[in-house]
């Protein structure tokens, strides 16, 4: 089939290249000028493990090309894919759908003959209903049937799971389309990959409720590690327990600073201010939203109490900056508010992440940025472990306490046992459990 992306971000990038992996003849548009002549020379403007050598293989075979030409690579197509970016507004938190309704316009102008328009974009329920709108409002002779289709990647691990979904949502109003959407994933759909055909609202609301259930899933399994704090429980065994139960499922229930990265946060305040629109709130989103918050600088103040509470002139050592690991993505990161409240405390703080320390300059000021992990426990009274990259699982404990001035070790994703860092010489800190390092049995029985 004949695929144009209009968007090249995250989304459209790894979408792109992995319809052109199944065959398709994709085309990814972008307006950055600047964006669009990188991509050509086969530089790949954002960190996503395995997408640098499936953009160049797709390339090379002339399945995959780049342009900011949009009217020509919306006239040839068989299916457009909008895959823009559909960030917090200013002022209200509302998702900003500019980008999306500019797109519609375009798109409007410049399709010829019977086209399959689909909102890949994260977008609140109802959108599908004015992008189809504008279309016929631009040209009433426009042949398009408006389809919506979230996306459902995980950054990290995003080629993987677009090849292996756990399920593709179609939301669709008019039947046309679904041959042309079977299509498109025919790959997946021959191997049984788990199509839903929904209605166009029903699939674009079911994105907003998927990110929002599991954000309060994350929130929950904190709350339960300051409750472990308390009493003296290990939040790790509470989470194996419950989560051995197949309702809840183990997954996203690890403790740490909070949640952050380019979906959860924006979408889980989108939704909560749908909800209020519509007038049926969404206490518990509101609800998670504001612990989140609270909880990004309350891991800061973890820190400086590791330090006995005076942070003033100590050096803080940070490790990993970025949301979450194999992303350079610092959008929301729980690492921009621990430095800041580190910094409004008055301490020095020295970081270190494999990927993300570009994209941290931006948005993070007083901060020195370090070569390794060793380098930014050089001459610190306190190191904390922030984003739980492969490279900080398995550090020389002994070389690092000898590079720092104190030895203190604040783990916010529970990586270390607490016995190992204790018997290395360190006072450590990790997020809901007791540093004895207490655990459970696990019993296997068939009886009930």
């Amino acid at each position: 089939m004949r695929v144009t992306m209009i968007g090249s971000g995250y989304v459209g990038l790894v979408s792109g290249a992995c319809f052109a992996d199944f065959g398709h003849d994709v085309v990814c548009v972008d307006l950055n000028k600047a964006k669009i002549a990188a991509l050509q020379r086969g530089e790949i403007p954002i960190f996503e493990p395995g997408l640098d050598a499936l953009v160049a293989n797709n390339a090379s075979a002339g399945r995959l090309k780049f342009t900011s030409d949009l009217p020509s690579a919306v006239a040839q197509a068989d299916i457009v894919f909008v895959a823009v970016g559909t960030p917090s507004r200013r002022g209200d938190g509302h998702a900003d759908l500019s980008y999306v309704y500019a797109a519609a316009r375009e798109i409007a102008q410049a399709v010829r003959g019977f086209t399959v328009v689909v909102t890949k974009s994260t977008v609140p329920v109802g959108t599908g209903d004015e992008v189809e709108r504008i279309i016929r409002e631009t040209n009433p002779d426009a042949d398009v049937v408006v389809v919506s289709n979230p996306e459902f990647l995980r950054e990290g691990a995003a080629i993987e799971d677009f090849k292996r979904p756990d399920r593709i949502v179609v939301g669709l109003e008019d039947e046309r389309a679904r041959p042309v959407m079977e299509e498109v994933y025919r790959p997946l759909y021959l191997n049984q990959g788990p199509l839903i055909f929904t209605g166009r609202r029903t699939a674009e609301l079911t994105k907003y409720a998927g990110n929002a259930f599991l954000a309060m899933k994350i929130t929950f399994i904190n709350e339960i590690a300051d409750l472990c704090e308390q009493t003296g429980a290990n939040v790790q065994d509470v989470a194996r327990g419950i989560g051995a139960d197949n309702r809840i499922g183990s997954k996203f229930l690890h403790p740490g600073p909070g949640y952050g990265g380019s979906c959860f946060p924006k979408d889980t305040l989108a939704l909560a201010k749908t909800g209020q629109d519509y007038g049926t709130p969404l206490r518990l989103v509101e609800t998670t939203i504001a612990i989140n918050d609270q909880r990004k600088r309350a891991m800061g103040r973890k820190v400086v109490a590791a330090l006995q509470g005076k942070a003033r002139g100590k050096t803080v050592g940070v490790l990993g900056l970025t949301f979450k690991p194999n992303t350079d993505d610092m959008r929301d990161a729980p690492s921009i508010a621990v430095i800041q409240t580190l910094v409004d405390a008055g301490a020095r703080v020295r970081a270190y992440d494999p990927e993300g320390m570009e994209a941290a300059k931006s948005v993070l000021e007083n901060v020195e940025y370090c070569e390794d992990a060793y380098d930014a426990a050089k001459g610190a009274d306190c190191l904390v472990l922030v984003t739980e990259w492969n490279a900080f699982r398995s550090l020389d404990l002994a070389r690092i306490k000898d590079l720092m001035i104190s030895p203190v070790l604040v783990d916010l994703r529970n990586v270390y046992r607490p016995s190992e860092v204790e018997a290395a010489g360190f006072a450590y800190s990790s997020v809901g459990r007791p540093n004895d390092g207490e655990t459970i049995e696990v019993i296997s029985s068939a009886a009930e």
